[in-house]
């Protein structure tokens, strides 16, 4: 057949082949992507003679790539984000801040900042269909890079090759103690004092427990201060309030997470206090990029109420 004359793969194929060589499991890719699992094994089939090629390898108990279909997987992942490219821009075109936005939102961040942008985007944004996801900040990364997410709210840096910050604020760490305990309600506290302390951290995989780490690090502890850990910072707080230890809190869950026990202490550091800074994130060359660089400006100024020091766009 004449090379013109070929038939070529449609979109649905290739997203069904690449949830398979994702997953490697025909039940959890029909899952992912929302089609049953007869349509996929069909779709993949169909790839397959349109192909002319064997991309699975099929046994009574998994599935796995053949080499060919190593090498393909790359090209239809490509293919795919290519397309999601298109519509994107095309959107971006018709109409800014349209249509859906897909925002991943760290854990720690979550909670406490989600109002405020709901209620901007709510006032200033109508016919935006925003997205929530609430994620870890390597899947949200993965999501980004996959174009299954838009945008991501994070703290920053995340040092990834493709993906550029468009920074937001800086905030303090506060300490976090039960009633009794020395450093509870002081201010000016040396960070050397988190190298005696019993402190609670979160589970790992939260880059708020990699940032408490660092901190500690930079106060000159040399071991991992970890003996209790919990899946959120409600948990955490209550574990302190338990008389378990210390934790470190950013200032904006400060008021959320301290206000539900009375029997927890804030402790401020000395300047300069350890901090992280809060981000968007966007795939670098967005086509509604211009959109999340107004989105970041109009939060840079919804945010100022909070205990933050909000940051240019410049850093």
């Amino acid at each position: 057949m004449p090379v013109g004359k070929r038939r070529q793969p449609s979109i649905a194929q290739l997203r069904a082949f690449t949830a398979v060589a994702e997953h490697l499991h025909f039940r959890d890719a029909a899952a992912a992507i929302g089609m049953s699992q007869p349509a996929l094994s069909g779709a993949v089939s169909t790839l397959e003679e349109t192909l002319g090629v064997t991309l699975l390898e099929r046994t009574t108990r998994k599935v796995l790539l053949s080499p060919a279909g190593e090498r393909l997987a790359v090209r239809a992942k490509a293919v795919l984000a290519e397309v999601g490219a298109l519509m994107e821009e095309a959107e971006a075109v018709r109409a800014p801040f349209t249509g859906a936005l897909r925002l991943g939102v760290i854990p720690t961040v979550a909670p406490y900042l989600l109002p405020t942008v709901l209620r901007l985007v709510h006032d200033r944004y109508p016919h935006l269909d925003l997205q929530v996801h609430e994620e870890q900040t390597a899947s949200l990364v993965e999501g980004l890079a996959g174009g299954r997410l838009d945008l991501l709210l994070l703290a920053v840096p995340l040092g990834v090759p493709g993906v550029a910050e468009l920074p937001l604020f800086d905030e303090d760490f506060v300490l976090v103690t039960p009633l009794g305990h020395e450093l509870g309600g002081r201010e000016g506290i040396p960070r050397e004092a988190l190298k005696e302390l019993n402190l609670l951290l979160l589970d790992e995989g939260h880059c708020l427990r990699d940032q408490a780490l660092d901190i500690c690090r930079e106060a000159g502890r040399e071991d991992a201060p970890v003996t209790t850990t919990a899946a959120g910072l409600s948990t955490l707080v209550q574990l302190v309030a338990g008389g378990m230890g210390c934790t470190l809190l950013p200032r904006t869950a400060l008021k959320l997470e301290t206000t539900r026990s009375s029997r927890l202490l804030t402790g401020y550091f000395a300047d300069p206090a350890p901090t992280r800074r809060v981000a968007l994130a966007m795939r670098s060359g967005s086509a509604r990029g211009a959109e999340y660089e107004e989105l970041a400006a109009a939060l840079r100024g919804a945010l100022r109420p909070l205990p933050v020091r909000v940051v240019g766009a410049g850093g």
